[in-house]
């Protein structure tokens, strides 16, 4: 995967990218059944937003068969990295503190969760 894409996908595109990062390839068809569960979108619509991504470079296609197979050019974790850098610098001063603490304060997290937190504040103490 090319992890060097400075391009921040749109909202719809990011719904596009969640589908095919968790399918890790799928048809337009497919893409779109997933979107319409939660989405009132139409197929064309779906097609057209796969077709600009693929131009961008978010998606690879494989055209070789009948059915056109995309799959994510970009990874979620490299993609994850460059939105909240963005909403990091834009929303929050550029302040890790910030951030956090807002997140926290927004939505209590469970015990699995407040338990990974402690973890990583610990492994971040020992660097």
């Amino acid at each position: 995967m090319n992890e060097f894409k400075s391009i921040k996908p749109t909202e719809s595109e990011l719904e596009i990218l969640r589908v095919l990062w968790d399918k890790k390839e799928a048809t337009v068809r497919e893409v779109h059944e997933v979107l319409s569960e939660f989405k009132d979108s139409g197929y064309t619509t779906t097609l057209k937003l796969l077709q600009i991504m693929h131009e961008k470079g978010l998606v690879k296609r494989n055209d070789s068969g009948k059915t056109h197979i995309y799959q994510p050019a970009v990874s979620r974790e490299h993609t994850q990295t460059q939105m909240l850098d963005k909403m990091m610098d834009s929303l929050f001063g550029g302040s890790t503190t910030r951030l956090v603490m807002h997140a926290l304060g927004n939505k209590a997290p469970s015990a699995d969760e407040l338990k990974e937190i402690q973890q990583l504040l610990d492994n971040l103490k020992k660097h």
